[in-house]
């Protein structure tokens, strides 16, 4: 059956035949009838499954009915572009109803949300923080609401808008019909959202399962390959849009940037960009002028475009959870998609956890023709590990060049410890580096031995305080002469660190 057994309004069955809506979703499905019934309600199901219109369908018909010039309705969302999402399908489904929404959150001029929150919008969609500050300078009149929505609720309690979010409800009427929904849902949060909830019904959409719809793989790729793997990915994705997921904002502006150069029409959407850039991102992903998004996972929520082809996961997802909601960006509608995660060694504890919420373990897959074996370049990856920052990884001439190394601590056992791993030799023994494959690290400004070799030039083991030559000590004994406890290195640690540049 059809939206037929709801018995909307004819004004909001027509939104729903003109956005294409025949079939309810299980979510739905199973939340309208409470909804129109005037139920507080729990929905857990997986993004791309249709929440928004779950909540929004009975908004609009609620408020068909009853009085206009007040905000009777007020949805909250994490981000920016969850707002103006969820506003644009108000929009849509009540586009023939005299019902207005609007959107109101930071970024943007105050102006026309004050007219909205005086009563020009029977519907806000809001982000707390916005909202918040017009309630303080007297512009958000709150006391008429029937209906609160707060949306993607693990997101706004894990960003920590809970203090906002009771703040907002303490200014509601106690008398109203509150609803939660929700991608996600750790059981530490589910306790939270009781709170806002009274005698709730829970529907619950396999809300822990990804999209059946989603074919998900595996690509293993050593660390400096994955932005030429990434850049194959998309070349062999055809003329589908591709999401591409990063875990910082560097990053997503970084990586936006190499995927343009190589020619394709990309952009990034992450926290540092103005409104305007960002809203110039989503709608130019949306209408296809980019066919790549780079983005972190809060700048994306609120991405629903059912076109996305493929899901590219840069950096694995730090949790379960979010790689159910990065994945749920394609396969929406009841459409197929495709979800690639490339994995470093560095990653195995992730990709068990989220195979464990699978139930299942995801498919490996090596790229045929691509080069898996191509060294390194300085520069050339986007390597999220490597040295820390400041430390000069130095090779030992004439051996191989293994991965960086934590150094050791500058004493050990009451002895000088060498880079290499060895006890400092004792007072008039020659120091000699046991043979190994792992680089050193000294500073580009550790003293200078006392022969006048910088250190890391000609030996490339510990530093010459450190090192233990009876030659280099100004009084012609090493560090340990004397029997006692050994020197300690000149001024600051000889691990130093570089300045950052100003």
């Amino acid at each position: 059956m059809g939206f037929d057994r709801f018995q909307l309004h004819p004004d909001i069955t027509h939104g729903l035949k003109a956005m294409g809506y025949q079939v309810p979703t299980p979510i739905q499905r199973d939340s309208i009838p409470h909804l129109l019934a005037r139920r507080d309600l729990l929905g857990l199901a997986q993004t791309g499954t249709g929440k928004t219109a779950a909540f929004a369908l009975p908004i609009l018909q609620r408020l068909m009915a009853g009085p206009r010039g007040k905000v009777r309705a007020l949805v909250l969302a994490p981000t920016r572009e969850l707002a103006e999402q969820i506003h644009g399908a108000f929009r849509d489904l009540g586009g023939r109803t005299p019902l207005r929404s609007a959107s109101v959150y930071g970024g943007v001029g105050m102006g026309p949300q004050i007219q909205a929150l005086k009563g020009r919008a029977d519907i806000i969609v809001a982000c707390p923080g916005r909202l918040l500050d017009h309630a303080g300078q007297g512009h958000a009149d709150l006391s008429a609401v029937e209906i609160l929505v707060i949306d993607e609720a693990d997101q706004m309690f894990d960003m920590g808008f809970l203090p906002s979010i009771r703040k907002i409800i303490a200014r509601l009427p106690k008398s109203r019909q509150t609803m939660l929904f929700s991608a996600t849902m750790p059981e530490e949060i589910r306790g939270l959202a009781h709170e806002c909830l009274r005698n709730p019904v829970t529907v619950q959409i396999d809300h822990t399962v990804p999209l059946a719809t989603v074919s998900h793989a595996l690509y293993p790729v050593r660390e400096h390959l994955k932005t030429e793997l990434l850049l194959e990915l998309i070349r062999r994705a055809g003329s589908g849009a591709v999401l591409v997921f990063t875990r910082t904002k560097h990053r997503a502006k970084k990586l936006g940037k190499k995927v343009e150069d190589a020619g394709f029409t990309a952009s990034s959407l992450q926290g540092n960009l103005s409104q305007n850039q960002r809203r110039h991102a989503m709608d130019g992903f949306r209408d296809g002028t980019f066919q790549v998004l780079v983005a972190t996972d809060i700048a994306a929520r609120g991405i629903d475009i059912s076109e996305i082809t493929h899901v590219i996961n840069f950096d694995v997802p730090m949790t379960p959870e979010l790689y159910t909601h990065r994945i749920g960006r394609t396969g929406r509608a009841a459409k197929t998609g495709d979800a690639y995660t490339l994995v470093t060694e560095a990653d195995a504890d992730l990709v068990r956890a989220v195979e464990r919420r699978l139930g299942r373990p995801i498919d490996r897959r090596r790229l045929e023709g691509f080069d898996y074996n191509k060294a390194p370049e300085p520069g050339s990856g986007l390597s999220s590990k490597g040295p820390r920052h400041g430390l000069v990884p130095v090779h030992r001439p004439g051996h191989g060049h293994g991965g960086p190394r934590r150094p050791y601590a500058p004493q050990h056992h009451g002895q000088p410890r060498h880079a290499s791993g060895h006890h400092a030799p004792a007072h008039g023994a020659t120091a000699h580096p046991a043979p190994s494959h792992k680089p050193a690290y000294v500073s580009k400004h550790a003293p200078s031995h006392g022969h006048g070799q910088p250190a890391g030039h000609g030996h490339a083991h510990a530093p010459a305080h450190a090192a233990g030559h009876a030659s280099s000590h100004p009084s012609g004994h090493g560090p340990g002469h004397g029997g006692g406890a050994p020197a300690k290195p000149h001024g600051r640690s000889f691990w130093r660190r570089r300045r950052r540049p100003r």
